[in-house]
């Protein structure tokens, strides 16, 4: 016999789910709902906003910083961002706040990635590093600034 899910129960898995990593508002809330059946998830992710439990800045924060140590660029994450919906407006607050100088770790990824290569640089090969970068997340302009770097320091 399945016993009723109460508010509680839903809370608790909140919880659980909180003390492994941050997660964001849309994220809780896609989990939450998979067990809550009929109970107001909203007032739950209420509560625990309020209760500092959870928070979509400390997750847009910790987000970012790790995804930078990752080596992805400013487009990746803003898009990866919106995908766990997260408010625009609060994605543009910390980027801004961020200190993240793009076009230095565009270099220093492509650096990482392609300084040692001796393969020419010609039409296939140059294609097939712009699109690693842009998978990345970095604008034409910061991928052609690293290429650039790595062209200066090689010669």
């Amino acid at each position: 016999m399945d016993r009723e899910i109460t508010k509680k129960d839903v809370w608790n898995r909140a919880i659980v789910l909180l003390a492994r990593r941050e997660y964001s508002k849309g994220e809780l809330r896609k989990k939450l709902l998979l067990i809550s059946g009929d109970i107001d998830v909203e007032s739950v992710l209420n509560d625990l906003e309020l209760a500092g439990y959870q928070s979509d800045l400390r997750f847009v924060e910790s987000f970012i910083r790790m995804r930078v140590s990752q080596g992805h660029g400013l487009m990746r994450i803003r898009f990866d961002l919106k995908r766990k919906g997260v408010d625009e407006a609060l994605i543009e607050e910390v980027l801004e706040a961020s200190e993240v100088d793009w076009f230095e770790l565009a270099f220093e990824l492509y650096e990482r990635k392609y300084a040692i290569s001796s393969k020419p640089l010609d039409y296939k090969e140059r294609a097939r590093r712009v699109r690693f970068m842009s998978q990345r997340g970095f604008s034409f302009d910061e991928i052609q600034y690293a290429e650039n770097e790595v062209l200066k320091n090689t010669n």
